[in-house]
Formats: structure tokens, sequence, C-alpha cells
């Protein structure tokens, strides 16, 4: 985790840049849940009532990497009748198998077909016939103090809600590699609940549930949501087939010396095997044979010109370039100041940053 001075109060569950979804413990798809009439009786009518009616459009979604011997768990919800699930992009990102469970006890197959890694939003298409009930998303902005409903699957249950009040729009997420511009509410998320819908008054889908922040016992404070409004630039490029990754060097960070360096910027912890970082030369962190540090890796002080002072900013500074630009890297190596030229490649093509 980063070392900086919200840490000791507020934690943030990340799978890669973002949540953390449930993992089990064999990568095999599990059997589609048995259907359930349950529902909580704590919800006030009127939410109770969009529950009932949104509930059967809202899945569970299993991930599963054969080769990694992986799975995850997370939400997603219909945007459409012909099957186009709308996800969180973490969910899905390591997977190389999907599975859909609806409410009726029917289990899908699925496939990516596009997503926007940097907004952490994916949409997937079922393979089975429909028309399968559907979200109607946002016409209209979300507004602050609304009451929200969210649909997921976390702690165990099979798409229950939890319901929060709209606190903040256009968050910042406090890391670089975390999505920007988010909406920030108090519903009571947990991994599980990622990729699952933020309902307003109206029944029509606001946002993507992206992240947490929990504090030191594990509760959670505050949840974000990636807004999502029909017709916009988002939606519209996942629906015209959109495959954007994220730019990476393949550099590792160590987040508690991140920073904390003379001068101050970001520390290498690890290069990633097979990656545009590996190819120039950066190197990591050592580690004595009891794992402990023994010697700092290589320091990032710029990118481009830009001075950086920490990882968040080597980040941010990545972020603005384009997959398959060249940057350069400013880099203190012991006592000495060098520079490397680095080709930019998509996050999917280094799968060692995943080990």
């Amino acid at each position: 985790m980063r070392f900086s001075p919200w840490l000791p109060v507020l934690l943030i569950l990340a799978l890669g840049a973002y949540w953390l979804p449930e993992r089990a413990s064999e990568p095999v798809l599990s059997a589609p849940p048995a259907p359930t009439s349950t529902l909580p009786n704590q919800l006030p009518a009127e939410s109770r009532a969009l529950f009932e009616k949104l509930r059967p459009a809202t899945v569970r979604v299993e991930s599963v990497n054969a080769a990694r011997n992986t799975a995850g768990l997370g939400t997603g919800f219909f945007i459409s009748g012909s099957g186009q699930v709308l996800t969180a992009y973490h969910v899905v990102a390591e997977g190389q198998l999907f599975q859909i469970s609806t409410l009726s006890g029917r289990s899908y197959s699925a496939r990516v077909t596009a997503f926007d890694a940097v907004a952490d939003v994916a949409l997937l298409q079922v393979q089975g016939k429909g028309p399968f009930p559907a979200y109607n998303l946002a016409t209209r902005p979300p507004r602050v103090g609304e009451t929200v409903l969210a649909i997921g699957n976390s702690g165990g249950d099979f798409l229950q809600p939890r319901r929060g009040r709209l606190l903040r729009l256009n968050a910042d997420a406090g890391r670089a590699d975390f999505p920007q511009g988010t909406l920030e509410m108090t519903a009571p998320l947990a991994p599980g609940d990622s990729g699952g819908p933020i309902i307003d008054g109206n029944g029509q889908a606001i946002g993507v549930i992206s992240y947490i922040r929990v504090d030191t016992s594990g509760q959670t404070r505050t949840s974000y949501a990636v807004p999502v409004t029909e017709g916009n630039e988002l939606i519209a490029a996942l629906r015209s087939g959109i495959k954007r990754d994220t730019p990476v060097v393949g550099l590792v960070f160590d987040v508690n010396h991140s920073g904390q360096t003379d001068p101050p910027g970001a520390v290498v912890s690890r290069v990633a095997k097979g990656s545009p970082a590996a190819r120039a030369g950066l190197v990591g962190s050592t580690l004595n044979a009891q794992g402990n540090l023994s010697g700092l890796g290589d320091i990032i002080l710029s990118v481009n010109g830009v001075r950086t002072r920490d990882a968040d900013e080597v980040i941010n500074q990545i972020r603005r370039a384009q997959i398959g630009e060249t940057i350069t890297l400013g880099y203190q190596r012991g006592e000495q100041r060098r520079e490397a030229k680095i080709t930019l490649a998509a996050r999917r093509s280094v799968p060692d940053l995943d080990e």
C-alpha cells in the first residue's frame, strides 16, 4: 500500500489498480445459484420496489484463468435485451473464461467484447438467446444527496441490495492508478459487488461500482462508481467495440518508499519480465536471504522532462501518453543520474505485472 498520510486511516482494496473481486479456491465455474425470492425487510418500500424490479436484470459474473489457476467473482447488469452486460473491467481483466448467472437460475458463457481499462468498465456479450431484462442507463445527471441503491454479490450473498446516499460527483480517487471522476457514496459495498449497478430513484443505472475505501477495522467508509449515461462517449465507445488498454512501462513501485528518498522519486520495487522497462535495463530493489529489503531499485525522477516526486506522479505522466509512444524516463541509480527511452506497451501484453 502507498505510504501517505491518509493510509493509517483509510485503506484501498484493489486488484491491480482497482477493487479485489472475491477469490475462489479452484478455477472452476460454479453451478448457477438456486433461485430465491427472499427480499430484505430493511428496505423502505420505494427502494424495495426498485430492487424487485431490477434484480432480474442484475447478474453474477465469474471469471477464470486456467493458466494461473485463479478465479474471481463480481457483479454486472444487462444493458440490452440482446445480452450485453456492463461490469467493472478489473472483474474480467485477468480472465480467460466467463460465466454469467441470473436470478432465474440460468447460467451462460460470455465473452468480453469491449473495455476501457482506464475507466474500469467492460462490456460482455452473453452466449444465449434473449430477450434479457435490461437496465436503462441514466438520462439525467446524478444529484448530490440523493438516495442510491446497489445490487451485488459480496459476503456470500446473491444479488442483494446495498443502500446509501450520493456524497460527491467527480470524486478524486487519491491514486493515479484508480479511475478518476467517480461518484462517491455511503453504500456499504464490499468485494464481490464490483461491477454492479448504482441505481437512482428513477430506476436508472447511474454508475458501475469500481472501488471502496475501508477503515483499519475493515468497515467500508465510502464507495465509488464510474458514472454512466446513455449515449455518452464512454458507453458509445463500448458499444462500438473499443478495447482501450492502459499504457505501461512494466514497473512495480515500492509504495512504502515512494516519495521518501532524497531527492524524492518513485522507487522501483520490481521490473516485470519481458517488459519495455526490462529491455531498457531498469532494475528493481534487492532482498537479502531473509527476504528483507537490502537495496533500493532505480528511482524515477522525471517523465519526458516533467519532474515526478512519487509513484502517483510517474503513473499520471505515463497515462498522458499513448500505447506505442516512446517516452524518456529520468532516474537515479545509486549516485548516478541516467535516462532511458522506453516505448509504452499495453498493460495486457505484460502478464508478469500480475504475478
